[in-house]
C-alpha cells in the first residue's frame, strides 16, 4: 500500500471525536474534540482546515466547527440558522456548502463564515452534497428522494437571493422511492456520470441531459456509500448488511443488460452497517468504516483485506475520508509537531488530547493569511469562469429543447396534412 504521497485517514463520530490515522500503518496520530458529527458532516477546506458539522445535544442548535491540523479544539465555530449535516467545500476553500434539516442549502463564505445565500432545495432534510470534478455544479440529495443540481456560481452570488428563478435548480432528478443516502460523480464536467444510492436499496445512474435514470441496480440492502475507480470501469458500494459490493460501471453488451449486473461481494469484515467509505493510493486501496467502530483497509484489485483498525472504545464511525499530505508536507509537519509535543508528556496514545497547547510558528500563520488573501483575489476570476461555463451549458440545453419542440411540431403538421388530404 505504498504511495509517493503520504496519506492520512480522518474519521468522525456522533459521540464527539474526530481521529486522524496514518493510512499506511493504521496507527492513531491524534484526536480532535468537541464535534458530534453526523453522516456526511466531515470535509476538508482546502488542504489546511478540517470542517465538521455539529448539533448541540443540549440546545439542538447547529454549527460548523473549523479545526487546524495541529490543535484538538475548534478554532472557529460558524453558527448555522438550523441543524446541518452534509458539508462540502469548493476546491480552493473559498466557499462551504451545508445541507439543513429544512431542505435548504446554505452557502458560506470563508474565512468570514458569513452565509451568502440559503436556497430551498428540497421539501425534506438534505442528506448528502457533492461537487462535480470541474467545480461547476453542486448536487444535493434529500429525504424526499430527489436530487437537485445547482450551478455553483449562482449559489455564491448574493444577487441570487433577490431572484428566485436565478437560484432555482438547473435540473432535478426524481426516481428514488426513499431517502437519497449518497451521490458521487465521475469525470467530464457537465457530461459526467452521476450515481445516487438510496435506502430503497437501489443505485441509479443519471445524465444531466436526462430527467429519468439511465440505469438502475437493486441491491439486497440499503446502500450508504458509493465510490468509483479512477478508470470509471467499476464501482463499489457499502451496504447496511456490513458487506462491500463490486459491480461493473458500464454494460458492454445487450446480453449483459438482459442478464443483469453481476454483484461481487468481498468477505465480510464488519458486524454492523458500513456507514462510510473512501478511496486511497490513486484508487488502489479502499477504507471502509462502520457502526461497530471498525476501519477496514482493502486491496481493490484482489478484494482482500489488508488490515483492521478497531476503535470500538470510541463508538461508531459516521464518516471516513482520505487526505493527501500534499507536496509541501504541511499536514505531515503539523502532525509531526503534535507527535513530538505530546510524546514529551508520555501520552502519545492520546494524540491531541494532551493538556498543553501546541506551538504554532508565526511563519505558518503568515503563510495561511497569504493563502487566504490570494483566494479572495482569485474568487471573482473563478466566478467569471464558472458563469461562462454555465452559460454555455444553459445555451446547449435551450437548443436541445428547441430542437425537440421543433421536431414535435413538424411531426404534428405532417399528420394534419395527411388527414386533410384523406
Amino acid at each position: 500500500m505504498a504511495s509517493f504521497v503520504q496519506e492520512f485517514v480522518l474519521t468522525s463520530s456522533p459521540d464527539g471525536r474526530i481521529t486522524a490515522y496514518d493510512a499506511y500503518s493504521g496507527s492513531s496520530l491524534g484526536q480532535y474534540n468537541g464535534s458530534r458529527t453526523p453522516r456526511k458532516g466531515l470535509t476538508m477546506i482546502g488542504k489546511k482546515l478540517i470542517a465538521a458539522s455539529h448539533v448541540c445535544s443540549d440546545t439542538g442548535l447547529g454549527s460548523v466547527h473549523l479545526y487546524h491540523w495541529w490543535y484538538s479544539a475548534p478554532f472557529h465555530q460558524l453558527p448555522m440558522p438550523e441543524p446541518v449535516a452534509p458539508l462540502v467545500a469548493t476546491r480552493d476553500g473559498s466557499y462551504l456548502f451545508a445541507g439543513g434539516v429544512s431542505g435548504h442549502v446554505h452557502s458560506i463564505s470563508l474565512p468570514s463564515g458569513d452565509i451568502i445565500l440559503s436556497v430551498a432545495a428540497h421539501s425534506k432534510a438534505i442528506t448528502c452534497l457533492e461537487i462535480n470534478d470541474d467545480g461547476s455544479l453542486l448536487f444535493s440529495g434529500s429525504d424526499d428522494g430527489t436530487i437537485a443540481v445547482f450551478p455553483i456560481h449562482r449559489l455564491v452570488d448574493s444577487f441570487s437571493s433577490r431572484s428566485s428563478s436565478y437560484s432555482a435548480p438547473l435540473q432535478r432528478f426524481v426516481g428514488h422511492q426513499s431517502s437519497v443516502t449518497t451521490i458521487t460523480t465521475g469525470t467530464g464536467g457537465c457530461n459526467c456520470t452521476i450515481i445516487s444510492c438510496s435506502s430503497d436499496c437501489t443505485c441509479k445512474f443519471w445524465g444531466l441531459m436526462h430527467t429519468s435514470p439511465l440505469r438502475s441496480i437493486t441491491f439486497p440492502c440499503t446502500i450508504w456509500e458509493v465510490k468509483v475507480d479512477p478508470l470509471e470501469s467499476e464501482f463499489y458500494v457499502a451496504g447496511s448488511d456490513g458487506l462491500v459490493y463490486k459491480c461493473a460501471l458500464k454494460v458492454r453488451s445487450r446480453m449483459m443488460m438482459k442478464q443483469g449486473p453481476q454483484l461481487i461481494t468481498w468477505k465480510r469484515q464488519h458486524d454492523d452497517a458500513i456507514t462510510s467509505m473512501a478511496t486511497m493510493n490513486w484508487g488502489k486501496n479502499l477504507v471502509t468504516a462502520s457502526e461497530d467502530g471498525k476501519l477496514c483497509f482493502w486491496d481493490v484489485g484482489r478484494g482482500d483485506l489488508i488490515k483492521v483498525v478497531d476503535q470500538e472504545k470510541t463508538g461508531s464511525i459516521s464518516n471516513v475520508m482520505a487526505v493527501a499530505a500534499g507536496v509541501n508536507g504541511h499536514v505531515s509537519a503539523a502532525l509531526a509537531r503534535m507527535r513530538k509535543s505530546v510524546a514529551g508528556f508520555g501520552r502519545w496514545d492520546l494524540g491531541f488530547s494532551g493538556k498543553k497547547d501546541l506551538y504554532v510558528p508565526i511563519t505558518e500563520m503568515k503563510e495561511m493569511e497569504e493563502h487566504l488573501a490570494v483566494s479572495v483575489v482569485d474568487r471573482k476570476r473563478s466566478i467569471d469562469t464558472l458563469e461562462l461555463a454555465l452559460g454555455a451549458y444553459e445555451r446547449v440545453l435551450k437548443l436541445m429543447h428547441k430542437e425537440v419542440k421543433g421536431s414535435a411540431s413538424s411531426s404534428n403538421s405532417v399528420d394534419q396534412d395527411k388527414t386533410e388530404g384523406n
